[in-house]
Parts: structure tokens; sequence; C-alpha cells
């Protein structure tokens, strides 16, 4: 009996989800007395994993796995699950792995709860606390079936460190045929990317056109966010589809989201909600992002943002 983990990465580099399910997947087995292993593709170094309380990485190198095929990567995490005899996996929200749990809960048979936000309240029954209604709402989930998979909701749990030591194994698993081939990815050119950012900049129809996005830049830079984007912004070309946010968009789970020009339609909302901390910039006070924000401030951008700026500038350089 063990818990398993499974650890993106990105270009050989395990992302920041991969550490959060590993301090999760540590916080379920000290829960039922057993062991943390985790299942890395095509990372250059998983020795950080020891540090968030993984006992066991299983390393997977393999040529054919060079680009996320759902049905491939969720086959090696099953034939993970079952060497180890597992009968708790964790995975990330991550876009990769929303298409491979479904898949990978089919493979196991295990029961799926998606969204979970802490860590179990009880093992007996397995009871979890995940988001319901978009994140308007919890609601407390039991996971009756011999194995339970868990999708742990991006920068709900944190990263915790745990010391210790790490074993490491090479793991060969047998990959099925793939079916299709990937002849090119297009990635996201921002030196942060929305899924791992602790602070995500996003801007809407209120900047009034592409040639004004240099100030979105200017303070996602200061703050180390990335940029992000409502949808008929995307829509209009004046931004990449990559970076919209929203429902029909991208998620955003950051610790603070600044939305800036953006009215805050239902759809935009439902995908920004699982943030922690939202703020709103808009000209108009009864905008509905007022509503869901928790500052808010009624001027134009043209006038917030650069003063903004300014000031973050002048604090950070007092504060060297």
């Amino acid at each position: 009996m063990s818990v398993l983990v499974y650890t993106e990465s990105d270009n050989g580099q395990l992302k920041k989800a991969a550490l959060e399910v590993a301090s999760y997947g540590k916080a379920v087995a000290n829960a039922i007395g057993t062991t943390l292993t985790a299942v890395s593709i095509n990372a250059n170094d998983t020795s950080v994993l020891a540090n968030h309380g993984v006992d066991k990485v299983l390393n997977v190198s393999s040529d054919q796995l060079d680009k996320f095929n759902a049905k491939a990567y969720a086959d090696v995490v099953k034939q993970a699950a079952e060497k180890e005899g597992a009968n708790v996996v964790v995975v990330s929200s991550s876009a990769d792995s929303k298409y491979l749990a479904p898949l990978l809960a089919v493979g196991l048979n295990a029961g799926f709860a998606s969204n979970v936000v802490e860590a179990p309240s009880s093992t007996s029954p397995f009871t979890v606390k995940r988001t319901a209604f978009t994140n308007k709402a919890f609601e407390m989930t039991e996971i009756n079936s011999d194995v339970k998979l868990i999708s742990v909701s991006n920068n709900s749990f944190g990263l915790v460190e745990n010391s210790g030591s790490a074993t490491s194994e090479d793991f060969s698993p047998s990959i099925p045929d793939l079916g299709v081939t990937v002849e090119s990815v297009d990635k996201a050119a921002d030196k942060v990317t929305i899924a791992d950012a602790e602070t995500v900049v996003s801007g809407g129809r209120g900047l009034k056109g592409p040639e004004n996005w240099g100030m979105i830049e200017e303070l996602a830079d200061v703050l180390g966010a990335a940029t992000a984007c409502s949808k008929p912004v995307s829509d209009l070309g004046w931004r990449p589809h990559s970076e919209h946010v929203g429902q029909t968009g991208k998620p955003v789970a950051s610790n603070l989201y600044i939305a800036i020009g953006i009215s805050g339609a239902i759809q935009h909302l439902a995908g920004i909600n699982a943030s922690k901390v939202k703020v709103v910039i808009n000209t108009d006070p009864e905008a509905p992002f007022f509503k869901a924000a928790d500052y808010g401030v009624v001027g134009d951008a043209f006038e917030v943002v650069p003063t903004l700026i300014e000031k973050l500038k002048e604090f950070k350089a007092q504060n060297a």
C-alpha cells in the first residue's frame, strides 16, 4: 500500500504543480501511515521532490513521450500505480492532467475527486473537500472505491517542505500505440506561465487597443507576474488565445489577480474565482467585477496603472 503522485515537468524541468502534489501526497501518506512514491516523465532532475516528502521516484525516460499524449501518459501512471500497489493516486489540476485524469480513473477503476483543496478530513471513510459550482461553494466528497484518484486544485494546498531523502529508480513501462503524432507545439512566450504564476495581471477591452498593452506588461514585470486577458481581447486578436482566462479559457488560481479594464462577465469570473485576492481597476463603479473583488479602484486605468507602477518601483528600490 502506498500513495503515488504524478509530478509534471516541462522541457525537463519540474513544474510548481509537481511540488504541490508531492506536498499534498505526503499529507495523505502521513494520514494513512504509508510511503509516498512519485512518477515523473522525462524530467532532468527530480532530487527536489525529496524536499517535499517523496520517498521514492520512478523516473521514466522515453522519446515516445517527448510530447504530451493523454492516453499514453495515463497508461504510464497506471502502470506505476499498479507496480507500487498504490491505493491513492494524486495529480494536479493542470490542463494536461484534466485530460489525463478521467482516462486514469477508468484504467484504475478508481473513484475520482477533482478540484480538491485540502488534505483528507477523514481516511475512513476517505473524505476530501473540493470546490463546486465554479468555485462558489465547497462540498465534502467520500471516495469509497479501493483505488482513489485525487486532482488537487492549483495553488490551494501550497508547497510544504519535508526534510528527507528519496531513492531513485528507472522505470520502463510499456508504451501503447499513441495513434496520433504531434507535429508542433506553440507555447506562450511569457516569462511566467499563467498556470504557475503567483500573480496575474489581466487586461480587457477597457485598454482600447493592443498598442496600450505595454503598461500591462510593465506592471507584470515589476510584480514578477504573468499577463492575461479577457475573451473579447483574444477574440479581437489584441492578445494571443494562450492568455485568455475564464470559463472558456484558462482557469487561474493565483494568490493575486489584478483585472484592468475588465467588466467581469460571469464566464470570466468563473475562471478566476479560485484566486485568493482579486483586485479590479475600472472606470465603471457598477461593473460586475467589483462585487467579486476583494479590492477595487474606480478610476481610469491610463492614470491609475502608471502611478501604481511608479509606486511599486519606489517601494522595491527602498526595500532592495
